[in-house]
């Protein structure tokens, strides 16, 4: 009798890439659905029309991510462009994250659930200035892999050396963010050297392609793992003949799992009471984990609305309206000392009042500019927020979804600032003839 061993079901890898204005992300994006096969015959024709359209002989596979007109014309991307596609070993969430300084803000976006950045360097270029803030963002954003994807190398005649001496700079640069180790991968994405199929003229490079490796990587699983938490974003009330006493809470579980007859308590509340009942599409489950959206009952009637957090009882964060938080600022209005804002913390919004800004970060040498009093479009530093009612936040470093939240201008709703809660990698250089040695990051 034969034997058959099932494959494993392929595993879901979120990654962005980012990189300044035309290094080639679009182009490695669109190398990557065609030469994986993973682009719809209709979508491939409208490619090639379109690059017909522009004098193009081959189709211009960065097409395929700048869905944009605005892109189009111009050639750069603009917003974040999502494309989804799958290998027999793996199902990808792509972001593909704009280039210009302009957009740094849309990369915050990609990247904030990303477990993997592909950062690209221009070979000719070398790391600059949006490479720095690239690189700055994804430590920021605690991304858990980076790779640094040095594009071009067909217009430096696949030297080594070039490839070896931005390494280098990129190495000494990570350190200085606390960035553990990334991989650095030379290709051309015009010529499709190194991101599907092995380059055949440098031999001298025997890692992975960049296929190869996002398909291995492993996917961190500390959600599921994680200090479970839901945030209550509807109340359920029926009211019908066959269940006149319904009361559920519905939301999606952030992290950890929660599982029926444990105690929870409500925040910012306090109150205490048990899981009766999970609801799942419809059937009633004993467990469920992070990123299931479910309803919850619960043996106690209490009163509970959106914006509240149900949490284990025995891992019940502490509530407060004094909050730290190391932030990235992504509006075009400056954010200053006394700026009344509104903190949106998962499901919950609520008043506060930026009262300091002590630190910016300046990303040529990663020096801090202390007591700077604002931030402007692009810029990363710490804040300390005053809010008007108590908020249970985790620190970012323990969960990027519970640690983190935005602050919001009351007055038109635009986003300003992206914030992660907690301990702060930004302090102020020691006192001239101290012989403390700081760079101001701790990851």
């Amino acid at each position: 009798m034969t034997r058959t061993t099932e494959l494993p079901a392929p595993t879901l890898l979120r990654f962005a890439t980012a990189g300044s204005v035309d290094d080639g992300k679009s182009t490695l994006v669109g190398r990557l659905l065609y030469d994986s096969k993973s682009v719809l015959a209709d979508h491939l024709e409208a490619v090639e029309r379109a690059s017909a359209g522009r004098g193009q002989e081959a189709p211009d596979l960065a097409l395929l991510t700048d869905g944009l007109r605005a892109e189009r014309e111009q050639g750069i991307t603009i917003d974040v462009a999502y494309r989804y596609f799958a290998t027999p070993r793996r199902r990808f969430i792509l972001a593909d994250t704009p280039g210009h300084v302009q957009y740094t803000r849309n990369m915050v976006t990609g990247a904030s659930t990303a477990d993997l950045t592909v950062i690209l360097v221009d070979a000719r270029n070398g790391v600059v200035e949006q490479t720095r803030r690239h690189a700055a963002v994804a430590a920021l954003l605690r991304v858990p892999h980076v790779v640094l994807a040095v594009n071009k190398m067909d217009l430096v005649g696949y030297r080594e050396q070039v490839f070896a001496s931005i390494v280098a700079e990129f190495t000494a640069y990570a350190a200085g963010l606390g960035i553990p180790g990334f991989t650095a991968i030379p290709i051309s994405a015009l010529a499709g050297d190194n991101v599907v199929e092995p380059s055949a003229v440098m031999d001298w490079y025997s890692g992975p392609t960049v296929l190869e490796h996002i398909e291995t990587v492993p996917v961190s699983r500390e959600l599921a793992h994680g200090r479970a938490r839901l945030p209550v974003q509807y109340v359920i009330r029926p009211r019908t003949a066959a269940h006149p006493d319904y009361r559920g809470y519905a939301g999606r579980i952030a992290a950890g799992s929660l599982r029926v007859g444990e105690p929870v308590t409500i925040l910012p509340s306090g109150r205490t009471t048990r899981i009766s009942g999970i609801d799942l599409l419809g059937r009633r489950v004993d467990t469920a984990w992070a990123g299931q959206s479910v309803t919850v009952l619960l043996e106690d009637d209490i009163d509970i609305s959106r914006g509240d957090l149900i949490v284990p009882t025995t891992d019940a964060p502490a509530t407060t309206q004094d909050i730290e938080a190391t932030v990235c600022h992504v509006a075009d209005q400056a954010l200053t000392v006394g700026h009344r804002v509104l903190l949106k913390h998962g499901t919950r919004t609520v008043k506060a009042i930026v009262e300091d800004i002590p630190f910016r970060l300046v990303l040529d040498d990663l020096s801090l500019r202390t007591h700077s009093g604002r931030l402007l479009a692009n810029d990363i530093g710490r804040v300390r927020i005053r809010t008007a009612e108590p908020l249970p936040v985790d620190p970012y470093a323990d969960s990027r979804r519970t640690g983190s939240f935005i602050l919001i201008d009351p007055g038109d709703g635009t986003t300003l600032t992206a914030c992660m809660a907690g301990e702060s990698f930004l302090a102020p250089a020691p006192a001239e003839g101290s012989a403390a040695t700081d760079d101001g990051w701790d990851f």
